[in-house]
């Protein structure tokens, strides 16, 4: 092969990686992330056992005292 042949082939070949590397898509999006955790009837149960818990502390350590 001549040296003007080695020319047209590596032109043609880099057109046409080119033209193959423009033409493929990005991948497409994941799905959404899930959603946070449910407030629910599980918090207010923890808030109302804190609440009784620290009453009972309360009058505990003061009638030791």
């Amino acid at each position: 092969m001549t040296i003007q042949n080695k020319r047209i082939f590596a032109s043609v070949l880099f057109v046409l990686i080119s033209y193959i590397c423009v033409g493929q898509t990005p991948p497409p999006p994941g799905p959404p992330p899930p959603p946070g955790f449910p407030i629910d009837g599980g918090l207010l149960f923890g808030v109302v056992f804190a609440l009784f818990y620290g009453v009972k502390k309360l009058f505990f350590v003061k009638s030791s005292k």
